[in-house]
């Protein structure tokens, strides 16, 4: 029995894509590259925001500046897509809604992309851009990591690695849609697999495969954020469909994160699709999820 068609922009898109992967299973990543790039169209253009594109620690990008925001504040925006597929571009109108919600500039990064690049590449270029941040004056405290579904991984991931350097840490975490498990296990994976329009254990594993062709394990902490302990992990935000395929990884970091004492707040978008405020502008449910982000991030300052 074939599923409805969704309703929602983000749920069309997805269909869409997934008539495309199913006819043409063998497609290249160049090519699932040009099509990922069209996930900006779920996103409306925000307003009161300006866009630049430019370089932070040698790492390119586009740097989202909102017109009547302060400028002693960053957020380093990780952007989904398997660690393979997406880039700035893709994520630019999200970043900017969020630098008009939350009146701080975001910087989308174009970190190197896998299988060129595998694991630690994409979390040494989120790096990079940090410790650019804090040359230029940004005290620690005042930078955030915001990610979505691999975004998500890499911006816990960054965190981890500068705890364990024993570098400072950045005064906050955004996660959408966290992809975390790379072992490509957990229930909602099969659960959900009738609600999420884009997510396939097939699709995940294939970028897992390309994310750890450098030998990493995936369960290494560093790149399975759910074999971690978050003892002194900054205020972290969580947001994640009920209805999406890797819902159950956000659900045990909001668990592994609240067991450590870590202020973690969890926002459920009932019946939404993976990454749902990429839809800003577009559908109700995510300018609610950004007007939350925006609240919750405020309160922290």
């Amino acid at each position: 029995m074939s599923q409805p068609r969704p309703t929602d922009p983000l749920g069309q898109m997805y269909a869409d894509w997934t008539v495309e992967f199913e006819a043409h299973p063998q497609m290249s990543v160049q090519l699932m590259r040009w099509v990922f790039e069209d996930w900006h169209r779920a996103t409306a253009e925000p307003e009161g925001v300006t866009y630049a594109s430019t370089t932070r620690g040698g790492i390119p990008g586009i740097l989202a500046t909102p017109v009547d925001g302060e400028q002693d504040r960053l957020m380093v925006l990780m952007h989904g897509g398997g660690f393979a597929l997406g880039s700035s571009a893709s994520h630019r109108k999200l970043g900017g809604h969020l630098a008009a919600a939350c009146g701080t500039p975001v910087f989308v990064v174009d970190f190197r992309l896998a299988p060129e690049a595998p694991y630690p590449a994409q979390v040494e270029d989120g790096l990079a851009v940090y410790d650019d941040a804090l040359q230029r004056g940004i005290a620690p405290g005042d930078v955030t990591f915001v990610g979505d579904s691999a975004g998500g991984n890499l911006a816990i991931s960054m965190v981890l690695t500068l705890r364990e350097q024993g570098k400072p840490l950045p005064g906050a975490v955004i996660t959408m849609s966290p992809w975390l498990n790379m072992e490509n296990t957990g229930k909602t994976i099969e659960t959900n697999n009738d609600t999420d329009f884009l997510i396939t254990r097939e699709g995940l594993q294939g970028n897992i495969d390309r994310y750890l062709s450098g030998g990493a394990s995936p369960t290494d902490p560093l790149v399975n954020p759910l074999y971690a302990t978050y003892d002194g992990f900054p205020r972290l935000y969580v947001c994640a469909a009920d209805t999406e395929s890797l819902f159950e990884d956000s659900e045990r970091l909001v668990e592994l994160a609240e067991r450590a004492g870590v202020d973690v707040t969890f926002s459920v978008g009932h019946g939404q699709q993976h990454v749902y405020p990429l839809q800003a502008g577009r559908l109700e449910r995510a300018d609610q999820e950004i007007s939350l982000i925006a609240d919750w991030y405020r309160a922290g300052r």
